[in-house]
């Protein structure tokens, strides 16, 4: 995991660095006042605070203090970190006007030094807007975009079953075992990868590690260097930083070697992204590392959001079981108990949906946000260069469109003629041209782990064990104090009977 570097330094850069640090105070607010006195409307409103480094946010359940903000001053708030302008967004109108209607000018990332030090932009995620950026992207809707997504689902109910014999032998880890699934499902998808595969195992522990990592440093003001950027050319500051970016480029380029070679040995691997970008990467002008990185993206992409957002359902059954009855009543109803459910009864089952809209809303994944970086000035008075969060949290408790926002109400995602509302959304992938390109391929693998698992088992949460119902917005898998107690459905011996003959596709 990344730490917090060790900065032992002497009074005399102490002193260097606070001067640093009022200087850039004192330009903010002098940008302020002039940006007042040019006729221009002012910032979006600012809690008041009288720290030299900003507004302090509590490094757990950051967004509770955010939402606080949020509904004493506005759907929109600024902050600062360090010299640092950030804006806010918390309410659910305001994400869609700026976000959405206007999200060409938020598509490109601010400049996160820690970042830069840790990817040396190589990483899509933090790449900036541009021509670049655009390339990566269309390669990855090669692989990534619905009709592909649909060609995954054979090998996502594969896995799934999988997790249920998992479930059955070992109840307790089934944190680890969703993981698994993520983790073996992406490995397919990028790499063609085969072998079976464990989230324990030495090379995905590795991964997710850089990961966590690269989540961390998403964190604004996590690193002293975001808010002081010039501190990213001193050669002591954050070794770990420089470390795990080495340790990045040798996993992903080794990897992508890998089916490199297999291909030269004329080994039949199947359809992977690696084996398209190595075949295609010069159409889309990447040098090899990129290559190597942008295949890497799969598998951050794809599994700890997706690992995540199983459990946080699972989480939401065993906490909510008056609802759970009512989406195991639909799937009585529509399939019964005598066969296991499909892709195929996706259609009949929008109560299914309405509870899983609901459980990502109720504990977003990402409540802080990814942050964005403004291109031009901006309607909401947000001038071009500043940093903007969709706060996660803040737009899920928004009470004119998730009336009682802190209530669980399935119910509210479906209409009054039994459907699903086309008129309700939530920004669970993300926002406008930064959206998450692995949306399709993940909302299949949380619908059909979540189909069987309800269909197959009762939750319920383990009386005598530690619970936390905040734990998928804070930790990582399989930290989570969460315990789910499974009883089965279906008799056990016909339970596993299906799971062996459960077809691979529907």
């Amino acid at each position: 995991m990344l730490q917090l570097p060790d900065l032992r330094i002497s009074d005399d850069t102490q002193l260097i660095l606070s001067a640093a640090i009022c200087v850039g105070v004192i330009g903010v607010i002098v940008r302020t006042y002039l940006r007042k006195s040019d006729g221009r409307l002012p910032l979006p409103p600012s809690p008041p605070t009288w720290r030299l480094r900003g507004h302090f946010l509590p490094p757990r359940n950051t967004s509770l203090t955010v939402a606080r903000w949020i509904d004493e001053y506005g759907p929109l708030v600024t902050i600062r970190s360090g010299i640092q302008t950030i804006v806010i967004i918390g309410r659910h109108k305001a994400a869609v006007d700026i976000m959405e209607k206007q999200g060409g000018l938020l598509a490109d990332r601010p400049h996160l030094a820690a970042g830069e030090i840790l990817t040396r932009g190589l990483t899509i995620g933090l790449s900036h807007a541009g021509d670049k950026f655009r390339r990566k992207r269309r390669a990855l809707h090669t692989h990534l975009q619905p009709k592909s997504a649909v060609a995954y689902q054979p090998l996502q109910m594969s896995q799934a079953k999988t997790v249920i014999l998992s479930i059955l032998d070992d109840p307790h880890n089934f944190q680890i075992h969703v993981a698994t699934y993520a983790a073996t499902t992406i490995m397919k998808i990028a790499y063609g990868k085969t072998t079976p595969t464990s989230a324990t195992d030495p090379e995905i522990r590795e991964a997710r590690q850089l990961v966590k990592g690269f989540i961390t440093i998403l964190r604004h003001g996590y690193y002293l260097v975001d808010s002081i950027p010039w501190l990213k050319y001193l050669p002591w500051y954050a070794p770990e930083l420089k470390d795990e970016y080495e340790r990045t480029r040798r996993l992903y380029t080794d990897q992508l070697n890998r089916v490199k070679l297999q291909m030269n040995i004329n080994e039949d691997i199947g359809p992977s992204f690696a084996k398209y970008i190595i075949e295609n990467g010069h159409l889309y002008g990447l040098t090899e590392t990129e290559m190597a990185y942008l295949t890497g993206a799969f598998f951050g992409a794809g599994t700890e959001p997706t690992a995540l957002a199983i459990c946080t359902v699972l989480m939401a059954a065993a906490y909510f079981p008056e609802e759970q009855a009512k989406v195991q009543a639909e799937l009585d109803a529509v399939i019964g108990r005598e066969q296991a459910p499909t892709f195929a009864d996706k259609q009949y089952l929008p109560r299914l949906e309405a509870f899983i809209s609901e459980a990502l809303r109720w504990r977003p994944l990402a409540s802080e946000g990814f942050p964005h970086r403004t291109t031009e000035d901006e309607n909401y008075c947000i001038p071009a260069g500043t940093t903007v969060f969709g706060n996660h949290w803040a737009i899920s408790r928004d009470p004119e469109v998730y009336p009682e926002p802190d209530a669980f109400k399935p119910q509210r995602w479906i209409d009054d003629q039994g459907r699903l509302r086309d008129d309700l959304t939530f920004f669970v992938f993300g926002f406008g041209r930064r959206v998450c390109p692995g949306q399709h391929v993940g909302s299949r693998s949380v619908f059909i782990n979540s189909l069987l698992i309800l269909w197959a088992f009762q939750l319920s949460l383990d009386p005598t064990k530690p619970q936390d119902d905040m734990g998928f917005t804070n930790a990582t898998i399989p930290n989570v104090p969460c315990s789910i107690e499974f009883q089965t459905r279906v008799p056990e011996v016909e339970l596993r009977c299906m799971m062996q003959n459960y077809p691979e596709a529907g």
